[in-house]
């Protein structure tokens, strides 16, 4: 018998479609046809053991005990779901043959691994492991991936850079929250002070933001532009660009602090004669932007919708699992297989009935256009974010999810539409030993900017910013043709502090945390990992720090709370700074390609973690005095829960506040009766 297990029980219904009927269910499983059966995880059924579970004395948090390694990592069964893991382990026992269908990522491939391990499972039966990659819920999509099974052993690296992952979080952030609390408490805070090596450098850059802002003084600066008239004749706009010999009037980012030096430069240069030093003309098509990943759709629909990363989550999961609308969501490539490529008229077709709004979009596609959207090598365990070629009446979407389809669909839908096509023009001119520069970016081809309305008819409205666009033309122009300066303009401007983070530029920073690191070895590894946390983490992270209330909204801005900043105050530098993730990731991947072993990884993280506890063991935590709440047990059993979802996927274990009173043993009805009657 053939045990197909898959990660939750919609991919376990969708596999069980493409398989051979007739079904018949079972409690947490499916016998097919054939007598084969699938089966299914509901997230993860194992998790890290608690400190308790290795020794009784760590129920009380002292900081003489940390840091907390254990020697022999052990897993515990989750109570809520261990009737399914009983199923499991009966099944496997049964099975002649595996096959691991887990989500196609690092965290799909541990889940279903750890299960079938834990389960004693006998090591030939284990090698024997299959492995089914499943980025699309649609029967032919299954198929598909049922006829392409590969051996679960070439994936080792990948369950290993995994487990390396969930227990070094465990002991950052087990032995870390133990010893701030600690502290906290011993410093007159009510409560726990939860640290983790993602959501601590993320608290860190708000209330760093927050800091700039409060600390910021508005100081004017001023810009000068000028009025020329060529000979034929034919007046545009150029800027003056100030000469070295202005450095000492300007600031660290060349803004010019003096105004009597700008009406000087004003006055010297109106009527006067000048000439067109040199100008430059290219034309340059702009191919459309790739499909989404999961970070770029949430930062979109952000900005476009007002949907915070969690909540596009949510309703990518829907969109996938619920409609099977789009394929696998919490992907963090934008590239698509080749072999894609052929099936683009069905999908557009399926855009066309599913999404009406698009149909002006979906005539003009031309699926015989190939952009670099689809490139093998540039796909790992997953592609982008695609539609599918499901089918489903419009009616069936609630508003939120038909915005997030659309958004998905006119992105694949634009890869078949031709490049924007501009004309950039740059001009230098000199007038009275000056230099003033004139540039414009003239709209040749639209393409596929007619599919955003709202950015087409931006780039239409004439202007000559440096980012904008116009429809006009400009005449031929040639070097060494006379100008005449007829009119100057003085811009009186003023700085401007950072901008809060919102839900759009919280994620941005997320996934560009590179530009905000000095360093420029730590600033390399996070822009080749992909900045701070994974795709399938961030939505989770940032609605803890909203549910540990480090984090709070007013209106679109995000704010740090008071005990935040204090928190982040407290703390040394290195803990709210990503260098610490960056190092792990690029580490952690290096496992998944099997270019750094384990243990490589483990103990130099250990040993650091020891020096930065007895760091922190030193410091005073004074500003938190007075500060926080105890939790109720209520709010500690969801802060708990929020912690083990599948769908945050954190991989960091914070504990509960040991409780100050004994918890009262809980007796069932039935025997409680039973006492009475004796």
């Amino acid at each position: 018998m053939i045990l197909y297990i898959a990660e939750k029980p919609s991919l376990g219904r969708a596999l069980a479609a493409a398989l051979p009927k007739p079904h018949q269910k079972g409690d947490g499983f499916i016998t097919l046809g054939n007598g084969d059966v699938v089966s299914w995880c509901i997230g993860h059924l194992l998790e890290q053991a608690q400190p308790d579970h290795y020794d009784s004395k760590y129920k009380h948090w002292k900081t003489e005990h940390l840091p907390i390694v254990p020697t022999q990592w052990q897993l515990s069964i989750k109570p809520k779901t261990r009737k399914q893991f009983t199923t499991l382990k009966r099944l496997i026992k049964q099975a002649t043959q595996l096959v691991n269908v887990g989500d196609p990522d690092r965290e799909g491939q541990i889940l279903i691994d750890e299960v079938i391990n834990h389960c004693r499972t006998p090591k030939a039966k284990v090698l024997a492991t299959k492995r089914c990659l499943v980025h699309d819920l649609n029967p032919r999509a299954v198929k598909k991936a049922l006829s392409n099974l590969r051996d679960n052993t070439e994936f080792i690296p990948l369950a290993t850079s995994a487990l390396a992952r969930a227990r070094a979080d465990w002991l950052y952030g087990i032995n870390m929250t133990r010893l701030c609390t600690v502290q906290g408490q011993q410093s007159g805070f009510k409560g726990v002070l939860s640290v983790g090596r993602v959501q601590t450098p993320l608290l860190g850059l708000v209330v760093k933001r927050d800091a700039e802002i409060e600390a910021f003084t508005s100081k004017p600066f001023y810009e000068l532009s000028v009025t020329l008239q060529s000979s034929l004749p034919y007046e545009f706009d150029a800027k003056w660009q100030p000469s070295e010999a202005c450095t000492p009037y300007q600031d660290d980012e060349g803004r010019i602090l003096s105004r009597k030096l700008t009406e000087n430069v004003a006055a010297r240069v109106i009527n006067q004669a000048g000439v067109i030093s040199d100008i430059s003309t290219r034309i340059k098509k702009q191919p459309p932007p790739l499909p989404y990943h999961l970070s770029s759709l949430q930062i979109d629909a952000a900005k476009r919708f007002g949907l915070s990363a969690k909540q596009v989550l949510d309703i990518c999961q829907n969109l996938y699992e619920k409609h099977t609308l789009i394929t696998y969501p919490r992907s963090d490539c934008r590239h698509l297989p080749s072999e894609h490529f052929n099936e683009s008229g069905a999908v557009i077709n399926a855009i066309n009935h599913n999404a009406p709004a698009l149909r002006d979009i979906t005539q003009q596609t031309n699926t015989s256009l190939r952009t670099k959207a689809w490139d093998d090598k540039k796909v790992g365990a997953h592609h982008a974010i695609i539609p599918t070629h499901k089918t489903l009446a419009a009616n069936k979407l609630t508003k939120d999810e038909r915005d997030i389809y659309e958004l998905i669909a006119r992105q694949y839908a634009i890869q078949f539409l031709p490049s924007f096509d501009y004309r950039q023009i740059i001009i230098d001119c000199t007038i009275a030993g000056g230099m003033f520069i004139a540039r414009r970016k003239e709209i040749i081809t639209l393409g596929w900017k007619a599919a955003f309305p709202a950015r087409s008819k931006a780039a239409t409205t004439g202007t000559t910013d440096d980012d904008e666009f116009t429809t006009q033309t400009m005449p031929e122009l040639k070097k060494g043709e006379p100008l005449t300066c007829i009119d100057t303009h003085i811009h009186d401007k003023q700085t401007t502090p950072p901008k809060r983070f919102n839900d759009a530029t919280l994620l941005a920073a997320m996934t560009g945390i590179a530009r905000y690191v000095k360093d420029p070895a730590i600033r390399k590894i996070l822009r080749d990992t992909d900045g701070l946390g994974t795709e399938a983490t961030r939505a989770g992270i940032i609605e803890l720090l909203f549910t540990r209330e480090y984090l709070i909204r007013k209106g679109k801005e995000i704010h740090a709370s008071d005990i935040a900043r204090q928190f982040i105050q407290c703390l040394p530098e290195s803990v709210s700074l990503p260098d610490m993730t960056a190092q792990w990731e690029s580490e952690l991947n290096a496992i998944s390609q099997k270019k750094l072993p384990y243990q490589q990884f483990m103990s130099p993280m250990t040993h650091a973690l020891h020096q930065l506890i007895e760091h922190v063991s030193s410091l005073n935590f004074t500003g938190l005095q007075g500060k926080g709440r105890a939790p109720s047990r209520r709010r500690l059993n969801n802060t708990t829960k929020s912690n083990n979802t599948k769908q945050a996927r954190t991989n960091k274990t914070t504990e509960k506040k040991p409780r100050l009173k004994k918890a009262r043993s809980k007796v069932s009805t039935k025997s409680a009766q039973k006492k009475r009657a004796l």
